[in-house]
């Protein structure tokens, strides 16, 4: 099959959809399929050979967190140009009510098309507001596709329709073989998240880690991610600061070596989250989950089956939590356990597999429509069948 995917978001700079776009693809290539992926790219970043460039994004304001787009004249032209040259058996559009190239490409597409949509936002006024022009191009969907049950309520409540419930893919063993680095090792908290973005819950974390460090006192956390490491300690006594580490940007064997290594994983987030790829990452790595209470990251972790959950953006109940469990091994590993169980629903043998059947039954629907007119024109005609 020749698939068509469009990445929203600028490939260069990492993010949960971009790496679904690129697990996907690669899975789908891996089965032999051809896979073409359009995003936003710097034209002189290296990319992947599956990837082709629309084009430099710009940073928007967008749920709560910034988005780098692409939209405009030349976005569109190099969209036509893809779709064009690609003669696709499907296109498969991420974020098609986003400013970028989902929407250029469900304006331009013609055949089978499938949408994944990913924002959780129950309250877009901006979603609501845009209806009238998004939906010339929303109707030419064939088959929808939600990342979790909040994904799909924002989509019905803002756009109307339905969609699947299909979450997000990893490939779990890559983490469950990634090998644990001794130096993060031994009392250590783990964080993976953008530093200077707030709904990633980094200053709360900052918040509980006094409390943390005075009843655990060997504890250290260890961040890994982008952004202003002077800040985000500010607010933590001199004397504690030491116990941060940060390790910047990591790369994927590093982030599962970092997920295998911590004693607890903690996802301070306070919102704007339809699924928590990092959740099921630390899951697949062995790691104890530690979480905030937020609908998507409930539904991931089981309920609090197979990963804790604490009251959002309280930071006395994160360092309540975080202290009993790095004082129960036995209990971190029961959550090792049952996290390592549960984890195996959204791995990418199951997820890619039910992508593939939306891909199937779209196409498939797009043949017998096609057809069922190629029957009319030899009725018409007075044709004899093929």
């Amino acid at each position: 099959m020749k698939i068509g995917i469009v990445c929203p978001y600028s490939w260069d700079v990492p993010g949960g959809v971009q790496f679904h776009i690129r697990d996907l693809a690669e899975h789908l290539i891996a089965l032999g399929h051809q896979v073409s992926v359009l995003a936003p790219a710097d034209d002189e970043t290296p990319l992947p050979p599956y990837v082709v460039s629309a084009g430099r994004a710009v940073p928007v304001p967008y749920n709560g967190s910034v988005a780098r787009l692409n939209f405009g004249f030349l976005s569109a032209a190099r969209v036509r140009r893809w779709l064009h040259d690609g003669t696709f058996d499907v296109i498969h559009i991420h974020e098609p009510a986003s400013p970028s190239l989902g929407l250029l490409s469900c304006w331009a597409a013609q055949g089978p098309i499938v949408a994944t949509f990913h924002t959780s936002n129950p309250r877009s006024r901006a979603m609501i507001a845009a209806y009238p022009i998004l939906q010339p191009a929303l109707e030419k969907i064939s088959a929808r596709i939600a990342v979790s049950e909040y994904a799909r309520r924002t989509l019905v409540e803002h756009l109307g329709g339905d969609a699947v419930v299909i979450p997000n893919g990893v490939d779990v063993d890559f983490f469950a073989r990634a090998e644990p680095k001794a130096e993060w090792q031994g009392g250590t908290i783990g964080f993976i998240g953008r530093i200077d973005e707030p709904r990633k819950g980094l200053p709360v974390l900052m918040k509980a880690l006094p409390r943390i460090l005075a009843e655990r006192p060997g504890t250290r956390l260890l961040v890994a991610g982008r952004g202003d490491e002077e800040e985000a300690v500010e607010s933590l006594p001199a004397e504690m600061r030491e116990q941060v580490v940060f390790l910047g940007m990591v790369s994927d064997e590093d982030k599962a070596r970092l997920l295998r290594s911590v004693d607890v994983y903690v996802a301070p987030n306070t919102g704007g989250e339809s699924f928590g790829i990092i959740l099921v990452e630390a899951m697949s790595a062995g790691a104890p989950v530690l979480a905030s209470d937020l609908d998507a990251f409930a539904q991931v972790l089981d309920q609090g089956g197979a990963g804790e959950l604490f009251a959002n953006e309280d930071a006395n109940a994160l360092a309540d939590s975080a202290v009993r469990l790095l004082g129960d091994a036995g209990r971190r590993e029961e959550l090792r356990e049952r996290g390592s169980k549960h984890v195996r629903r959204f791995d990418w043998s199951t997820v890619g597999a039910d992508i593939l059947s939306v891909y199937e039954t779209v196409t498939t629907g797009a043949a017998a429509v096609a057809t069922d007119e190629r029957s009319g024109l030899r009725a018409r005609f007075g044709l004899a069948r093929d």
